[in-house]
């Protein structure tokens, strides 16, 4: 049977902010992977070449699968870019490919946001999934200690969204300043570069303000049961 309650309408305003998020990076992707860089390099070389003149040489630029899934992996140091991507040499391509650059040179750097968020990936990955069902449950019993159980489980998940904010942002910094410094780029494709990965940062900022909501909506679910 359909449950419903009031609370469902904290959720309403980050689905729309996802989806205006998701709306803004299809369209600066598609406006700008149109684009080529005057240099005309596929963002591929000029990564390589980006971590190279940054001291890092211990990165595998690899090709992946698919539309817009570029990312770096710091278990094994390998940065992948998608089949757009790989291979271009559009302004979308090389912010892109910069930003994955960004999060290598973290790893390289130690950058203190990167390694808490890969830290808590473990914990995330096995409180996410158990912590609705602990929280349901514990509503179903009446049994305190579990629906808190549940809340916690889920607010580690609300951790690893704010943390992803920070390691977001500065990458993307990283990139543009590599970019710019190393004259990959004119100051109309950096313009390009700085919208492209603006658009990208805004969903991470939905995941973040839904995970929020989403937190409240239990807390709140929680008190009226009390």
């Amino acid at each position: 049977m359909f449950y419903w309650d009031w609370t469902y309408f904290l959720i309403i305003p980050g689905l729309l902010l996802g989806l205006w998020a998701q709306a803004q990076v299809k369209g600066a992707y598609a406006a700008y992977s149109r684009k080529p860089t005057r240099m005309g390099r596929p963002a591929c070389e000029v990564v390589a070449e980006l971590l190279r003149r940054n001291g890092n040489d211990r990165v595998r630029i690899a090709r992946t699968s698919g539309q817009l899934t570029d990312h770096y992996n710091p278990a094994d140091e390998t940065l992948n870019l998608s089949e757009g991507v790989y291979g271009s040499a559009s302004v979308a391509a090389l912010g892109i490919a910069a930003h994955e650059a960004g999060h290598a040179m973290q790893k390289l750097e130690g950058y203190a946001p990167l390694q808490l968020r890969s830290a808590v990936v473990p914990v995330v990955n096995i409180g996410s999934s158990l912590s609705t069902p602990l929280f349901i449950l514990g509503l179903i019993f009446s049994w305190k200690p579990l629906v808190t159980v549940g809340i916690v489980l889920f607010s580690l998940s609300v951790l690893f969204a704010l943390v992803t904010l920070p390691v977001e942002f500065n990458a993307s910094q990283r990139a543009v300043r590599m970019l710019a410094e190393g004259g990959y780029v004119t100051q109309e494709e950096e313009d390009g570069v700085r919208k492209v990965l603006r658009a990208a940062a805004l969903t991470y900022v939905a995941a973040a303000v839904t995970s929020l909501l989403s937190l409240l909506r239990l807390l709140l679910i929680a008190r009226d049961r009390d």
